[in-house]
């Protein structure tokens, strides 16, 4: 059986989050599911984001909307 390779989008479900990072290690964004509020983003992923890439998701200057600034 030969597998076949998925897109990320083929692989995400509907109300899946995603952190996206760069070849050199680095965050570049974070996908928010449709419907979803970047308030709301799983606690989960808001350590991960604080510990591993020192970006604090609850701060009022990472733009607005918050994509803005995590593409």
């Amino acid at each position: 059986m030969t597998d076949i390779p998925k897109t990320l989008d083929e692989q995400m479900g509907e109300d899946d989050w995603a952190l996206i990072i760069g070849k050199d290690g680095e965050l570049k964004g974070l996908f928010i599911p449709d419907g979803k509020d970047e308030e709301l983003v799983p606690e989960s992923i808001v350590v991960i984001c604080e510990k591993y890439f020192g970006v604090d998701l609850t701060e009022d200057d990472l733009g607005e909307p918050l994509t803005d600034t995590l593409h």
